[in-house]
C-alpha cells in the first residue's frame, strides 16, 4: 500500500501535538507551584550553607584563576570537536575517493599547524 504524497497537512492535524505540549507545560507549572506551596520550609545554618563535594568551603569564591586553565579547556574542546569531523570521513572514505583524501590531508595539515602554533606560544606550559 502506497501512502498518498499529495495530502497537505491541515492545522487541525497538529492539534494533538499542541494539546500534549500544553498538558506537559501545565504539569510542570502545577508541580513547581505545588512543591513550593506544600513543601517544608525549614531553614538552618547547616542547610543554608554552601556545600560542594563534602568539602568545607575555605576562603573567597572569587579567587582569580589562571587564564592558562581556561585556554587549555578551550583548546581541548576545539581539538575534540575537530576530531569528530573525522568520523563521517572515515565512514565514507571509499565513496569520497582521492578528492576526499586530499581534503582530509588539508584538514589535518591545518589542525597540525594550529597545534604547532599552540606549542610555540607555550600555552600548554603550566609553569613559566
Amino acid at each position: 500500500m502506497l501512502l498518498a504524497t499529495t495530502a497537505a497537512y491541515q492545522p487541525a492535524d497538529y492539534l494533538p501535538i499542541l494539546i500534549q505540549f500544553g498538558l506537559a507545560l501545565a504539569f510542570v507549572a502545577f508541580s513547581m507551584i505545588a512543591s513550593h506551596l506544600i513543601g517544608p520550609k525549614r531553614h538552618s545554618k547547616v542547610k543554608d550553607s554552601s556545600f560542594e563535594c563534602g568539602i568545607e568551603s575555605v576562603g573567597n569564591a572569587r579567587t582569580p584563576i589562571s587564564v592558562k586553565y581556561f585556554l587549555t579547556a578551550i583548546l581541548f574542546v576545539l581539538f575534540d570537536v575537530e576530531v569528530i569531523f573525522m568520523y563521517p570521513w572515515a565512514v565514507n572514505f571509499r565513496e569520497l575517493g582521492m578528492f576526499g583524501f586530499v581534503e582530509m590531508l588539508m584538514f589535518m595539515g591545518l589542525l597540525l599547524a594550529g597545534f604547532y602554533y599552540i606549542i610555540k606560544k607555550g600555552i600548554l606550559k603550566w609553569q613559566n
